[in-house]
């Protein structure tokens, strides 16, 4: 595949789920809820893996897998607007939201066979969610276009990155809270929304999910986004995009810095379904598929399969030197709403800019 064709494939792996759910999230019904389909709701950035095992999956157990891809807030959002009535059997996104969609009753403990290999900590104990994909929140740029790579957070808001900044909103993804965690584990809470308001300055707008920031970096419609390891490496190599992932350090001479934002799955309570969702789930968490997240640049949440090929390499030295801190997911879901409604109140403020961009303009 040439670059051009490439290139158009991965904004068409980004647009085509993002049409899906458009249409799901407007009302329009799609033939997934029949008896003989299963539906997933998943964060974008994982539709190569999906796109390579569920085949299989389909042809074994004589059913099609139905997948809609958006935020990872947005398709909690959408699972909890459809709790009396779901519609969904499986959701994989990133946390908090999958502690959300815990908290909120979304989810029906299951314990799956194959989640004995996930560390305790990377699981709920009642098994409501596992680690499905473990990850890197990081940013990204454009280096065909960005020739001297930022360093630091502060290198953000030189004049060269004017109006070429955007991030997705943390209200409705995953990797939008992320930078909001990230900076204020980095700086504490008033001077990370303090440099957040200066940021927004450089800002062009504000996306509903992350995916589709990476066609826009390509684009060069914009020279700095936010995004996760896997989604970056993956859309690098295998979309064609001209993207590369980069980790910020808090201070100039200090050590990159980031946190580990796993995709985790989960079964939907009262999904129309469940029984294949059983199913579907302990397929994604078998050997067999686990095997090949490596090839999407993602890391196993299984300790038995190892992140191995050319790829995990990748992985491997692309977190090299990066400083790993923990983060307490309980003390985000407490702070989740403050930091959300901050956020929009002192960091958009009213200054009209759009904070959901839904698709590449």
């Amino acid at each position: 595949m040439n670059h051009t064709n490439s290139h158009r494939a991965g904004f068409a792996r980004k647009l085509l789920p993002m049409l899906a759910a458009a249409m799901m999230l407007e009302g329009f019904a799609l033939s997934a809820h029949a008896a003989d389909a299963v539906v997933l709701y998943t964060a974008d950035g994982l539709e190569n893996l999906y796109r390579d095992v569920l085949p299989a999956f389909e042809k074994k157990e004589g059913v099609k897998v139905n997948i809609v891809t958006a935020g990872s807030g947005e398709v909690v959002n959408r699972a909890n607007v459809e709790k009396d009535s779901p519609k969904a059997d499986v959701l994989v996104t990133l946390p908090p939201f999958i502690q959300q969609a815990q908290q909120s009753g979304l989810l029906q403990p299951y314990q799956s066979v194959n989640y004995k290999n996930v560390p305790g900590i990377a699981k709920a104990a009642d098994g409501s969610w596992a680690t499905f994909v473990n990850n890197y929140f990081s940013f990204a740029i454009n280096p065909d276009v960005v020739k001297n790579q930022p360093k630091t957070f502060a290198d953000l808001l030189q004049p060269d990155y004017s109006g070429k900044v955007a991030y997705s909103n943390p209200a409705t993804a995953g990797d939008g809270m992320a930078v909001i965690i990230l900076t204020t584990s980095l700086m504490g809470e008033d001077k990370a929304f303090d440099y957040l308001k200066k940021l927004e300055q450089s800002a062009r707008f504000h996306t509903k999910g992350t995916g589709y920031l990476d066609v826009l970096l390509s684009r060069n419609e914009i020279a700095v986004a936010n995004g996760d390891l896997q989604m970056d490496l993956d859309d690098a190599a295998n979309g064609g995009l001209s993207l590369k992932p980069i980790f910020l350090a808090a201070d100039a001479g200090g050590h990159p810095t980031t946190f580990q934002l796993p995709y985790a799955i989960g079964l939907i309570k009262g999904g129309p379904n469940q029984a294949e969702g059983k199913k579907l789930i302990d397929y994604l968490m078998s050997k067999e598929v686990q095997s090949k997240v490596p090839d999407i640049f993602g890391i196993p949440a299984r300790t038995d399969v190892a992140l191995a090929g050319k790829n995990g390499e990748a992985v491997k030295q692309a977190i090299a030197g990066v400083k790993l801190i923990p983060v307490d997911w309980n003390q985000v879901m407490a702070k989740k709403a403050d930091w959300t409604a901050r956020w929009k109140n002192d960091v958009i403020g009213a200054s009209g800019k759009e904070i959901e961009v839904v698709k590449p303009q």
